[in-house]
């Protein structure tokens, strides 16, 4: 891995908290990163929302489960995650989630029969945080939808590089630190070796080796 490269960040569908993110590099020269990545399932609603009038709003909680998700109250035992922005349509049309979402969800298109009545609830996609750590969307976590500043990534071959934790624990050592956002290439400083597109207002991340 040398010379300068261009990262886009692939914003995958999590449905573990702990599976990290991967971004697809494209070579060299100044031209922009582009998104990559495989498309993304959307998540099974096996129970209608019976907790407020939208199907798991903001602040509004959910299960975990091995196929599907169950909005829960939030102080159920059941709970493990809270919902932290909820935009409707596909992920790829709507606004990015917050820096530090740990998942993303993605809710199919089904009629409700909750108790507000009928209804449909919309497809959309909920930006969801752990109730509890670990956070894998926090700066240098190793995960999430996002690549944000804080975070650390490797090379895995083929001109790819993924998300690993900042502190060595997870499988693969971080080679490179996002250590800036800006808004074009040439603000970031000089001794930046990897350029990471983040989305955004600030959308280039300025990488150095750690």
């Amino acid at each position: 891995m040398r010379g300068k490269w261009c990262v886009g960040v692939v914003c995958a569908v999590l449905l573990a908290a702990l599976t990290t993110g991967c971004q697809a590099a494209h070579g060299s020269g100044e031209g922009d990163g582009r998104l990559g990545g495989k498309a993304s399932p959307s998540a099974t609603i096996t129970q209608p929302s019976g907790y407020g009038a939208v199907f798991l709003a903001v602040d509004e909680c959910s299960s975990f489960g091995t196929a599907s998700f169950t909005e829960v109250p939030c102080t159920s035992e059941r709970a493990a995650a809270r919902v932290i922005a909820r935009y409707d349509g596909a992920v790829s049309d709507g606004p990015v989630c917050p820096a530090t979402t740990d998942f993303v969800l993605h809710i199919s298109a089904q009629g409700s029969t909750g108790a507000g009545g009928d209804g449909v609830i919309p497809k959309g996609y909920a930006c969801m945080r752990n109730l509890e750590p670990p956070h894998p969307g926090d700066p240098g976590g190793g995960g999430g939808p996002r690549t944000i500043v804080g975070d650390c990534v490797y090379g895995s071959g083929s001109g790819q590089v993924r998300e690993t934790a900042c502190d060595g624990s997870g499988p693969r050592k971080p080679q490179y630190k996002v250590v800036k956002a800006v808004l074009r290439r040439a603000s970031c400083p000089a001794s930046t070796d990897l350029y990471v597109q983040l989305g955004g207002e600030q959308p280039v991340g300025c990488a150095r080796p750690v």
